[in-house]
């Protein structure tokens, strides 16, 4: 980094919490939305909240002004399908608060890791020195495939989601243990579930899965109340699912979703997005035997939304899904398109369009700015800017980093004083 870039971020880390105002000049302001890309571009913050968009911004009196110089201004990115901030040691069962394991009653949709979201996570500033501004906290599997719910979390320091809640099931050879050693085994618990959730099976019935909040929790969903995240990967799993949501009128998304563009035409017309790993390419399993590098891109070809979310340690390693991206572009997905799958389409599936994914007036100023392309991880987020704050750009990554490349003195470099 420049000794310039070096004073502009200095600069824009000592703003304080209460100064939520600034106006960020000359950027290539990549709106991910309507407006598309514009060069030379303003972006004018008031209160924490973007005001306006364009060229020959005036900053009214008060209000910081920085100069990005021609770099790329983003919305805050989207850090995948994750567990940051109920994971803290993933080798630690202490500090994993992501999945709920019951032997006697195991259906409980009910259950909420948002409930247990840790602002104060160490992943957390971690995450944002990559830019990423938001997340969908994701609810794993543990003694069903009725994992939870979950909800996105700005990275801000807030402490309760933000939006609807989102409903987590895993269906496939994966989870073929949790439901009789057979994958048609459950499109039959599902089935059950719904029938009971609709109030067709007697809440007393010997034979019910679900409590009565768990009923309760279930008929939202069934009603349209929410998202419901399928992480599924085979075709032929794909197509029941598609069968099932059409059929029980569902809104649903996919996640993973290795051999979805086999069935691209029919996920399009149903207006399901899918958050692929697109670093899937070999057969990791008998469920992505046809998985390809060019999945988003045969999917975003058919008029499929396409998002992306990685399928290994995504909570500790969030900063690769641009990454993700950046791979989806090179196998053909169009640049715009990974740019919207790490803001605009998140946003749109998981509910919280109307604040967050575009830079627009109105919406709030979760921006980055960049050292170059946001999809080459040759660059590096500058700053990030959270409700128009500016967010220090440290982690204990970044301390320890710096702690341990000082010259020695007196003492070894590890000791500071």
């Amino acid at each position: 980094m420049t000794a310039k870039a070096v004073a502009l971020v200095v600069c824009m880390a000592a703003t304080t919490a209460s100064a939520q105002n600034v106006l960020i000049r000359n950027a290539t302001v990549h709106t991910a939305g309507a407006q598309g890309t514009l060069k030379n571009a303003d972006v004018l913050v008031r209160n924490g909240v973007i005001q306006s968009v364009g060229s020959g911004l005036v900053a009214p009196s008060g209000v910081q002004t920085i100069d990005a110089a021609g770099k790329p201004l983003t919305p805050a990115l989207f850090g995948g399908i994750t567990e940051i901030g109920i994971e803290e040691v993933s080798g630690e069962s202490a500090t994993n608060d992501g999945a709920l394991t019951l032997t006697d009653q195991p259906m409980r949709p009910e259950f909420d890791v948002t409930l247990a979201y840790n602002p104060a996570s160490v992943l957390v500033p971690v995450a944002r020195v990559e830019g990423l501004g938001f997340t969908l906290l994701g609810a794993t599997t543990g003694g069903s495939f009725i994992a939870g719910q979950g909800g996105v979390m700005r990275l801000d320091g807030s402490a309760d989601p933000i939006g609807p809640r989102a409903l987590f099931i895993r269906l496939g050879s994966s989870v073929v243990g949790l439901s009789g050693n057979s994958r048609a085994a459950q499109w039959m618990l599902l089935d059950q579930l719904v029938a009971e959730a609709r109030g067709r099976v007697p809440a007393d019935s010997p034979h019910a899965l679900l409590t009565p909040t768990g009923r309760a929790v279930l008929a939202r969903y069934l009603a349209g109340h929410g998202r419901i995240v399928v992480e599924v990967n085979r075709a032929a799993d794909i197509r029941q699912l598609l069968r099932w949501a059409q059929r029980e009128k569902l809104r649903i998304a996919i996640a993973g979703g290795a051999e979805a563009w086999q069935l691209a035409p029919q996920i399009a017309q149903a207006d399901v997005p899918v958050f692929v790993d697109s670093l899937a390419d070999l057969p990791a399993d008998f469920d992505q035997i046809g998985a390809t590098l060019e999945n988003a891109a045969r999917l975003r070809a058919a008029g499929v939304a396409v998002g992306f979310a990685q399928s290994n340690d995504a909570s500790h390693n969030a900063r690769k899904i641009r990454q993700y991206a950046g791979v989806a572009v090179a196998n053909g997905l169009p640049w715009e398109d990974g740019l919207a799958g790490l803001t605009r389409v998140p946003a749109q599936a998981f509910g919280v369009a109307d604040r967050l994914g575009t830079i627009a007036p109105g919406k709030l100023a979760d921006l980055v700015l960049w050292s170059g392309d946001p999809l080459d991880v040759a660059n590096t987020a500058e700053q990030l800017w959270l409700g128009g704050r500016a967010i220090p750009m440290r982690s204990r990554q970044t301390e320890l980093r710096d702690r341990y490349l000082r010259e020695p003195g007196a003492l070894p470099r590890a000791y500071t004083r």
